[in-house]
């Protein structure tokens, strides 16, 4: 079992960057495939991005691709998600998510992007 603690999120300008992080407990980190999703007010949860367990292959939502990077480091057990050139509509509760058998997810970390 992977327990998720993100932490990064915070109050930006647009066009401003910040960098999230997500902090995975237990053991085999390396054998989660990790994701960010995001949920704004009144929407549903979505996908933002995801890396592998090698950290050598990414994906990305459409609506980020060219200013978000997603980046592992596997012997600090942390994911992280580089944001730049953030636009008011990517406000919202950005989530951690480990995959293998079954999905973990932290508690959320709020970002605001102020126009």
């Amino acid at each position: 079992q992977v327990q998720l603690v993100e932490s990064g999120g915070g109050l930006v300008q647009a066009g401003g960057s910040l960098r999230l992080s997500c902090a995975a407990s237990g053991r085999h980190f390396s054998n989660y495939v990790m994701g960010w999703f995001r949920q704004a007010p009144g929407k549903g949860r979505e996908f933002v991005a995801a890396i592998n367990g090698k950290g050598d292959s990414t994906d990305y939502a459409d609506s980020v691709k060219g200013r978000f990077t997603i980046s592992r480091d596997n012997a600090k057990n942390t994911v992280y998600l580089q944001m730049n050139s953030l636009k008011p509509e990517d406000t919202a509760v950005y989530y951690c998510n480990a995959r293998r058998l079954s999905d973990y997810w932290g508690q959320g970390t709020q970002v605001t992007v102020s126009s």
